[in-house]
């Protein structure tokens, strides 16, 4: 007897036949949940441009969600309808209503404020979150940092597949690089006790596994920053080493600030706002920050100037100073 897959079944396969990452087909799952029981449990065969447009105008209006986040649960039914129903709703001009975009200025440390945090950071995340600041990373692309990725050659480190989707690679601060050399003795140290303890693989990216089944094994393609202990992957259930957990890093970053009494809102997007600004206050140009960063537009980088102009507010004197 032929079992039907049910519907959220087939999301998840068409979205890892995608190559999508995990954080996504999470996220996608979830809205979509969301959305058919927003509509009473309906399948969604049976909705279509009103259905959507309702749900997401509810977003907007009764939930209070943020551009970015409308937009993800937007996206993730234009992949339910497009890819998984053959339907293409890109096509029928979408009138929800959208939710307001504000623009925010970044928060940013001073330099002071980044080295009392570094300084309450403790065991290996003070060289991850070092290297966040020191080259401007996102959390994501400092966390799926290989062996391979760092070239000590060159003093180069490469970032693979970023949310911009475009490679690239920023300068490695010269200050890190003995340890980051000890830190890639430890990785190699643990991986020869996890290949003679039975496991010693490692996620990889896209069809690799495939088209090179013996490089999971092999120690360039470790993660730089691993999980003290293996763990069950959720995907394929094989027991495997991962990367630091993202969770792990936020309250470690969260427990530093608290530590070093810095009281703004500090978390691992910080220390790249922080990166930015700097490098612009130092004179640094702004298509060569852009460039650093991996912006796909300049208009993206230019926050910075803004960060830096509200700045230079701070040496008009108050009427009351004076």
């Amino acid at each position: 007897m032929v079992v039907k897959k049910k519907l959220l079944d087939i999301v998840r396969d068409k979205i890892r036949f995608k190559h999508y990452s995990y954080s996504t087909e999470k996220t996608y799952i979830g809205w979509i949940k969301q959305y058919i029981f927003f509509h009473d449990k309906k399948h969604p065969l049976e909705m279509g441009k009103i259905e959507i447009e309702k749900f997401l105008t509810y977003l907007a209006v009764e939930r209070n969600v943020s551009p970015t986040t409308q937009n993800q649960a937007f996206s993730a039914l234009l992949f339910l309808y497009k890819e998984v129903l053959g339907m293409d709703m890109s096509n029928e001009n979408i009138q929800a209503l959208r939710a307001q975009e504000r623009k925010h200025i970044p928060v940013v440390l001073t330099k002071e404020e980044v080295q009392n945090i570094l300084e309450n950071v403790t065991g290996v995340y003070q060289l991850l979150v070092s290297l966040m600041y020191g080259c401007g990373l996102r959390m994501n692309e400092a966390l799926n940092l290989r062996i391979k990725d760092i070239d000590f050659g060159f003093d180069k480190v490469y970032i693979w597949d970023s949310k911009s989707l475009k490679d690239r690679t920023v300068p490695l601060p010269l200050k890190l690089k003995q340890r980051l050399l000890a830190q890639v003795d430890y990785v190699e140290t643990i991986h020869k006790k996890d290949l003679k303890d039975g496991y010693g693989s490692v996620f990889l990216p896209f069809a690799l596994e495939k088209k090179n089944p013996q490089a999971k094994h092999e120690t360039k393609w470790q993660f730089l920053f691993p999980m003290n202990n293996v763990s069950k992957d959720p995907r394929s259930e094989t027991v495997r080493r991962h990367h630091i957990h993202p969770a792990t890093l936020g309250r470690n970053i969260k427990i530093a600030s608290q530590k070093a009494g810095i009281h703004k809102r500090v978390t691992s997007h910080i220390f790249r706002h922080s990166y930015a600004t700097h490098l612009l206050q130092a004179g640094i140009d702004l298509r060569s920050i852009q460039e650093l960063l991996g912006h796909k537009s300049v208009e993206t980088t230019m926050i910075y100037t803004h960060v830096v102009s509200e700045m230079n507010k701070s040496k008009v004197i108050s009427p009351l100073d004076l």
